[in-house]
């Protein structure tokens, strides 16, 4: 059966971003409910070794966000396993629908849904889903014990996935369509000091290759993108580690975007355009999307929501309504 809950403060993902708000929104007596989506605790949950969390040398990302998650909970705020489908931000209190079809009626609300990984567009790497394509090497590097592998970006996910694949695999190639990588130097040492690691520069992937029943990948057609010379080798699994788009289809419309679809907030803030309405982590930074990053904001988005609620008490939906439509107009003079 459908149910309606209320909260002062609902937050909206539950990444290093989301629980942290969820953190000190419960400790600021807001009794936040934190909606956690389909994958509670981000991209933390498919990441290896987090070496730059400040008090941890080192620590497994779903180790890390089971530790956010606990101490969530243990402040009070209310965790829910749904997913949020429809909001409306037109007025105060803020509506938002679910997937399990229950109703959230907020004063504030915390957008921290975090970004999603980008895939090649392959029809055959859809084909191959799970069958030996996968964004997640730490979910997956089991499957592929002394095997040969494939890992495709340039940037730091990419590096810490084929490090991470050598404990497990025979041979990771890197495929990269430029010469450079973007990853952090130091993680780059240690990737080209790496004896299994061989890295193919300017090359893209044309297809991916299989067969079997039940089919499994066997190959990978490749390209020189300066030549056009055509290479297919033989290999066991493709890892895809070439980027992130934020999680924001849900809230076109609803919050201004930039042309990649990253929330827009205020200049040293997390308020959007829509007063009550604050975006926190990788959902609005293009830049850093980093771990304590994400946390730092979802800290400054529960404490903009304490400080809203309370400059907003007595605001009668009609005043609240004016103040909504006052900020708009002059939102990003």
């Amino acid at each position: 059966m459908a149910t309606t809950f209320k909260t002062k403060a609902l937050i909206i993902g539950a990444g290093p971003a989301g629980y942290t708000a969820a953190i000190y929104a419960a400790r600021a007596n807001l009794e936040p409910i934190v909606v956690q989506g389909l994958q509670p605790g981000g991209q933390l949950t498919i990441t290896s070794d987090v070496e730059n969390w400040p008090g941890e040398t080192s620590i497994l990302g779903p180790d890390l966000m089971d530790k956010m998650q606990a101490q969530a909970a243990h402040t009070g705020a209310k965790l829910v396993y749904d997913l949020i489908s429809e909001v409306d931000f037109s007025k105060r209190p803020f509506v938002c629908q679910s997937d399990a079809g229950d109703t959230y009626v907020a004063d504030t609300v915390i957008i921290a849904t975090g970004a999603q990984a980008k895939w090649l567009g392959l029809p055959s790497e859809q084909a191959f889903l799970g069958q030996g394509v996968s964004g997640c090497a730490v979910c997956d590097a089991a499957f592929f014990k002394n095997k040969d592998v494939v890992v495709v970006g340039g940037g730091n996910t990419a590096v810490e996935d084929a490090l991470y694949l050598t404990r497990h695999v025979r041979k990771v190639t890197m495929v990269h369509r430029r010469d450079t990588f973007r990853a952090e130097k130091v993680m780059q040492d240690r990737l080209f000091a790496n004896p299994k690691i061989e890295v193919l520069w300017h090359t893209v992937v044309d297809e991916i290759v299989g067969d079997g029943v039940p089919s499994r990948v066997t190959g990978i057609k490749l390209r020189d993108v300066r030549t056009g010379a055509a290479e297919h080798r033989p290999i066991d699994g493709v890892f895809v580690a070439i980027g992130h788009a934020p999680a924001t289809s849900v809230f076109v419309g609803k919050v201004p975007t930039d042309p990649d679809g990253y929330i827009l907030t205020k200049p040293d803030s997390t308020a959007t355009a829509i007063p009550g309405v604050f975006a926190a982590g990788d959902v609005k930074d293009r830049i850093y999307r980093q771990a304590v990053t994400a946390a730092g904001m979802g800290c400054m988005a529960a404490l903009e929501a304490e400080k809203f609620l309370a400059e907003h008490s007595h605001d009668s939906g009609e005043r609240a309504e004016e103040r909504r439509e006052e900020q708009m107009i002059g939102a990003w003079d």
